[in-house]
């Protein structure tokens, strides 16, 4: 499959699907379950707790299972990260990175790689200064 060049610019990844349809389309449902509770719950009040409920279960189901994909993702990335360290050093990384800088150094290619990890602790970069400062740009297309 031919794809763009990922630098900077174009690195984040939309799944237009998700982001632009299913999360807005539960946040509505959950509007309109607390609508209808305010205006019906006295009468209705089994059916529009009901409604609520199932409303927020899908809305946090939506949450928990973006937060839980990261999560494994992030594990990997420490995971290779450490390896990749390791091999150009004969070294684990330095346990005072952060999680955030870890990942933004990822897209660092491997010249320049020690030298922003280095930095990275030296002046307690954030994230987004080590993928601005990143020369030579690695892409992952992997992660969502």
């Amino acid at each position: 499959m031919d794809r763009k060049p990922q630098t900077y610019a174009n690195h984040t990844r939309v799944v237009p699907a998700f982001h632009y349809f299913i999360v807005p389309l539960s946040i509505v449902i959950l509007l309109a379950s607390v609508v209808h509770a305010v205006l019906y719950g006295g009468e209705r009040w089994l059916e529009s707790a009901i409604l609520v409920a199932l409303s927020v279960a899908v809305f946090m189901g939506l949450l928990f299972t973006r937060t839980f994909a990261t999560t494994v993702q992030d594990r990997a990335i420490r995971a290779e990260e450490n390896l990749r360290h390791y091999v150009l050093t004969g070294r684990l990384l330095d346990p005072r990175l952060t999680m955030g800088q870890i990942i933004a150094l990822r897209f660092a290619s491997d010249e320049e790689y020690l030298e922003l990890c280095e930095l990275a602790l030296q002046k307690r970069l954030k994230p987004k200064e080590i993928k601005l400062a990143i020369r030579n740009w690695k892409p992952d297309y992997e992660r969502v």
